[in-house]
């Protein structure tokens, strides 16, 4: 058995188990669930964001809220990762009306038809390259594109989340998908 810090490895736990422990007052259970989370709860953060010290921001008001909430986790019925996963976007999403909302949406008509993705274009990228590209995109195509297409929400969830119309919703997303494309197609010309 592995020791870290008078704990048992932080694999050797199932992620209900470690917030049982952390939830009797075991403090070294909570750095086991920051290690096992932080990575992922960082990319989803910079996805958001604008850049890393953006990102940076977001990740450490996600973290706190996390651990802020967590007697609100229901073991049996959400896997924590899900879970934490929707509390670290909250807190991006509320960093991102803090900081720069005003002027993120536009709510013009949705572009139509467009075609699918190139798979052949996004196989040639790495995740570093298309996590750069949606950086590039502005706030409001950014926020839709990573809500809708990466998260799973549904345009009426975002809407709500967000404050806007389903409307502008899909019209966000549309125009985020026809930059990210046409970006794309830049990089293979």
């Amino acid at each position: 058995m592995i020791v870290k810090s008078g704990y048992e490895c932080r694999f050797m736990h199932t992620d209900d188990q470690v917030i049982s422990r952390i939830r009797k007052g075991n403090s070294d259970a909570k750095r086991v669930l920051y290690d096992r989370h932080e990575a992922y709860w960082f990319k989803l953060c910079l996805r958001y964001a604008r850049n890393r010290p953006e990102a940076q921001d977001m990740f450490q008001e996600g973290v706190i809220k996390v651990f802020a909430v967590l007697d609100t986790y229901r073991v049996k019925s959400n896997t924590f990762k899900a879970w934490s996963n929707r509390v670290v976007i909250n807190a991006a999403l509320k960093y991102l009306k803090k900081h720069h909302w005003k002027q993120t949406f536009d709510d013009i008509t949705v572009v139509e038809n467009l075609t699918e993705w190139n798979d052949t274009i996004l196989n040639e990228l790495t995740a570093k390259e298309i996590v750069s590209l949606i950086q590039e995109l502005p706030a409001g195509y950014r926020t839709v594109f990573n809500m809708h297409d990466i998260d799973g929400y549904t345009h009426r969830e975002i809407a709500e989340r967000l404050d806007i119309s389903v409307g502008t919703s899909k019209s966000q997303l549309a125009k985020a998908k026809k930059l990210l494309r046409s970006k794309f197609e830049l990089l293979f010309k």
